[in-house]
C-alpha cells in the first residue's frame, strides 16, 4: 500500500492541504483569519460528521484551467491557470460532505440523498485587484455548462451596473468557449446553456419581483455597498427548496456602517472562532492582521492580496500608499479596498497641526475686492455661518460669521458653553431671541460688508435647507445666489480641494478659533467612487462642523466660476 504524502488524500493531491503546508512553512504569508478558518477545516478532515470528497472540485479547476480563458488585458486569450489559494477555496467549498450520521444528526432528519455538500454559502473577502469577479465569472460558466440540468444561478449585487460586471465576464467566457453558439445562447433575459436547460441571469436593488424564483446558486458581488440585506435574503428564500444550494458572497472592505457586510462578517466572525455552531458557511477571509503592519512590512501585504505579484502589482500598492499619506481620503479608500481594513467616521478629517495657521489679515486690506460668499443655515435651527473668501496671489483669505438662537445656548455642553460665551462677546456669533435664527441678521451681514468695506460679492453659495424666503431677500437685495447642494458629487471635489490648501497653508482664516473648532469636528465619510462629503467626527454628534461646510461652499463656487472670478479680482486688485 503506497503511503499518502502530507498534501494528499485518500482521493489524491489536496490543493487545501498543499496551501496550508505553504502557509505553515512560511512560503505563503497568511493572515490570522484565514489561519483560523484552515485549521478548523484540516481538524474537520477527521471529523465522522464529514466527507471530504475533491471529484466535484476538481472537475471544476479542470473545466476552469481547460475551457475557461481570461477576457481581459493583459490576458486575454490566455487560459485560466488558478493560483493556489483559488484552488484550495474551490476545493474546500466543494469537497466537504455530509456523512448520513453527520447530517441526521445536525438537522435531526435523514438526508435525502448521500454525500450532500455541506456548505451553502462562502464568504470570499478580499482586497481588490486580486481576481475574485473573474474566478468566481469562470465558477458561473462551469455550474452552467456542468452542473445538474435545470439550474439558475444568479449575479447579483447593489446596482445594476454590479451586477452586471461578473454577469459579462460569464457571457464573455462563453464566447470564447462556445463562440459560435452550438451549445449556449444569450439575449436580454440572460445566458441559456441549450442542452441542460441551465440559465445565468441578473439581479439587484433595484430589480422588480425579486422574490418568486428558483435560485441554484449566487454570486453576490461587492456587497460592501448594500444598507441591507433584501437582495440577500431573497435569494436565500429562493433557495428553499433546493438540496444543495450555492452562495457565494465576493467583496471588499467598504463604508457603509453596520450595513450587511458588516452583520454577515460578525456572524462569520463567530463561526470562525467557534462562538456558534454554523457548519453550512465557509468564511474566506484576506484581511492584515493590523494596520501597522501595512506601512511597517511590505511582506505583510499578501495577507489581503493572496495574488500579490501574479495579478496586482505590488508597484500598484506602493504607488497608493505615497498618494495615501498625503490624502486623507486616499488613505481611507486604499485601507479599505486594497488591504480589507474596516473605516468608520470616528477619525478626524485633518489633524491639528494640519489646521494650524497663524497668520491673519486685515479685512481693510481686502476693501474693494472681490469675493466669494458661502452659507449654511442649518437646518438643525442652531449654529448657521455665512462667509466670505478672498483669492490672492493663489492663496485664500477667508471671513466668517456665525449665527445662533438665544434658546440653543442652555443645550450647549458644559464644554462648549464657555466658548460660545467667549466668541459672542468677541462678536464672533450674532444672538437671534427665541428658538430660531433670523435670518435677516445673516442678510445684514453681507449688507454690512458691503457698505463698510466695498466688498463686491461675485456669487454666495447655499445650501438646500436655506430658507426659501431668505433666498428670495438676498437676491431681491442684489445678491448673486447659487444653490450648492450637498451631495457626493458637487462636495468631493472642492472639500478634497481644501483639504489640500489647508495641509499647504494656503488658506487664511485669520487663525480663527471658531473656524478651528468646526475644523476639528469635521470627518469625512467616502463612497465607493472615491467621492468624500463632510460629516461629524463620530462620538462628536453635539458638535459644529458648518464653518468647514461653508469653506466648501465657496470652493464649490469658485471651481465652478474660477476663471471669471479670478479675472475680475484680477482688475480690482
Amino acid at each position: 500500500m503506497r503511503l499518502m504524502n502530507s498534501c494528499e488524500t485518500q482521493q489524491g493531491h489536496s490543493y487545501l492541504l498543499e496551501y496550508n503546508m505553504a502557509i505553515k512553512d512560511d512560503e505563503i504569508i497568511a493572515g490570522m483569519e484565514l489561519i483560523q478558518q484552515l485549521d478548523n477545516l484540516i481538524e474537520d478532515l477527521d471529523n465522522p460528521a464529514f466527507v471530504y470528497d475533491t471529484k466535484d472540485a476538481h472537475f471544476r479547476i479542470n473545466f476552469i484551467e481547460n475551457f475557461c480563458k481570461h477576457t481581459k488585458s493583459p490576458f486575454y486569450g490566455v487560459p485560466f491557470h488558478l493560483e493556489l489559494w483559488e484552488k484550495a477555496f474551490i476545493e474546500a467549498f466543494y469537497s466537504f460532505k455530509w456523512s448520513e450520521h453527520g447530517y441526521e444528526e445536525y438537522y435531526g432528519e435523514k438526508p435525502p440523498k448521500e454525500l450532500l455538500r455541506r456548505f451553502k454559502k462562502a464568504i470570499l473577502l478580499i482586497a481588490r485587484k486580486n481576481g475574485k469577479s473573474t474566478l468566481c465569472a469562470a465558477l458561473g460558466l462551469t455550474e452552467l455548462m456542468c452542473g445538474t440540468g435545470g439550474n439558475d444561478i444568479v449575479c447579483s449585487s447593489n446596482d445594476d451596473a454590479q451586477a452586471n460586471i461578473i454577469f459579462e465576464e460569464i457571457n464573455n467566457m462563453r464566447e470564447q468557449f462556445d463562440p459560435k453558439d452550438k451549445r449556449t445562447h444569450k439575449n436580454m433575459k440572460g445566458i441559456f446553456n441549450l442542452r441542460n436547460k441551465s440559465k445565468v441571469f441578473k439581479i439587484s436593488d433595484r430589480t422588480k419581483n425579486k422574490e418568486g424564483r428558483n435560485i441554484d446558486g449566487a454570486i453576490l458581488d461587492e456587497s460592501n455597498e448594500m444598507t441591507d440585506n433584501v437582495i440577500a435574503k431573497s435569494i436565500d428564500q429562493s433557495q428553499s427548496t433546493k438540496d444543495e444550494p450555492w452562495f457565494i458572497n465576493i467583496t471588499t472592505e467598504g463604508f457603509v456602517n453596520d450595513g450587511y457586510l458588516d452583520d454577515e462578517l460578525k456572524y462569520g466572525r463567530s463561526v470562525l472562532a467557534k462562538e456558534i455552531e454554523d457548519h453550512t458557511i465557509l468564511v474566506w477571509l484576506y484581511t492584515q492582521d493590523s494596520e501597522a503592519e501595512v506601512w511597517q512590512d511590505q511582506k505583510s501585504w499578501s495577507k489581503s492580496n493572496p495574488s500579490l505579484g501574479t495579478i496586482k502589482k505590488p508597484k500598484y500598492i506602493k504607488d497608493q500608499i505615497r498618494t495615501a499619506q498625503h490624502k486623507k481620503a486616499e488613505r481611507i479608500f486604499m485601507l479599505a479596498k486594497d488591504f480589507n481594513i474596516k473605516q468608520n467616521n470616528a477619525a478626524a478629517w485633518l489633524m491639528a497641526e494640519e489646521l494650524a495657521n497663524d497668520s491673519t489679515f486685515d479685512l481693510e486690506e481686502f476693501r474693494g475686492s472681490f469675493a466669494i460668499g458661502g452659507v449654511d443655515l442649518s437646518k438643525s435651527g442652531d449654529l448657521a455661518c455665512a462667509r466670505m473668501m478672498f483669492i490672492r496671489k493663489g492663496k485664500k483669505y477667508t471671513r466668517a460669521q456665525y449665527f445662533i438662537p438665544e434658546s440653543k445656548l442652555a443645550l450647549l455642553t458644559s464644554e462648549d458653553l464657555p466658548k460660545f460665551t467667549e466668541w459672542i462677546r468677541e462678536g464672533r456669533i450674532t444672538v437671534s431671541d427665541g428658538n430660531e435664527n433670523d435670518f435677516r441678521l445673516v442678510t445684514a451681514w453681507f449688507i454690512k460688508m458691503v457698505k463698510e468695506f466695498g466688498i463686491k460679492f461675485y456669487k454666495i453659495g447655499y445650501d438646500k435647507w436655506s430658507a426659501v424666503y431668505w433666498v428670495k431677500e438676498m437676491e431681491e437685495t442684489g445678491f448673486d445666489m447659487v444653490r450648492v447642494t450637498q451631495d457626493w458629487a458637487p462636495i468631493s471635489e472642492p472639500m478634497k480641494l481644501v483639504e489640500a490648501d489647508l495641509r499647504s497653508k494656503l488658506i487664511n482664516y485669520n487663525d480663527d478659533s471658531l473656524d478651528r473648532w468646526c475644523l476639528e469636528n469635521t470627518a469625512l465619510t467616502i463612497n465607493n467612487k472615491m467621492e468624500i462629503m463632510p460629516i461629524k467626527v463620530q462620538g462628536k454628534e453635539d458638535k459644529k462642523i458648518d464653518g468647514a461646510v461653508t469653506i466648501i461652499f465657496c470652493y464649490r463656487v469658485y471651481i465652478d466660476n474660477r476663471s471669471e472670478f479670478l479675472e475680475l479680482a484680477k482688475r480690482a486688485g
